[in-house]
């Protein structure tokens, strides 16, 4: 059986430039602007995440464990830092890195031990399991990645970093004074 051919006119083009047009129809004057930059960022951000949340059961780690174990390892060697710096690198709370190195630990990927600076410092350092589990992840994870973003030229790219660093230290701003 032949396929029907749909006419031009109806075959969806760009969805957030169809639901911007549909608002300056529907109410003339509202601010639609941020409409095909915002809700493409949304959806790519959720196709990013069940992605890579996809890549990273594959390989047998979760988002936080590879947070984790991916700010040690990119101290450089000896692979180790307090948990003051991993809160301070992840953006996470002390109690956060706190369960996070406990789990880590119970599983053999990290060790701790008591830090030079204080009597209440912890240093956290990969183990060989941690290590190899982490190198494993990051060319999963990194390679999927490079693979979804490979139909950008270098230029593009660039310019897209650009842009995004652009748009991320405003929006921080602003949303910062809310």
């Amino acid at each position: 059986m032949p396929e029907e051919q749909v006419p031009e006119e109806h075959v969806p083009s760009y969805p957030p430039a169809e639901i911007a047009a549909a608002w300056r129809r529907e109410r003339p004057g509202t601010p639609t602007e941020s409409i095909e930059i915002v809700t493409p960022i949304w959806w790519l951000g959720k196709l990013f995440a069940d992605d890579r949340g996809r890549v990273l059961r594959e390989a047998g780690i979760d988002a936080a464990t590879l947070d984790l174990l991916s700010v040690i390892r990119r101290s450089g060697p000896p692979y180790s830092l307090s948990t003051r710096e991993i809160a301070r690198r992840t953006l996470v709370t002390a109690g956060a890195v706190s369960q996070r190195v406990a789990r880590a630990e119970r599983d053999g990927l990290v060790r701790r031990a008591a830090g030079t600076t204080g009597r209440r410092s912890v240093e956290v350092s990969l183990t060989a399991d941690g290590h190899a589990l982490i190198e494993r992840s990051v060319d999963a994870v990194l390679g999927r990645e490079a693979t979804l973003v490979s139909d950008l030229s270098a230029d593009e790219r660039d310019l897209l970093i650009g842009l995004l660093e652009k748009l991320m230290t405003d929006v921080r701003r602003r949303t910062a004074q809310s």
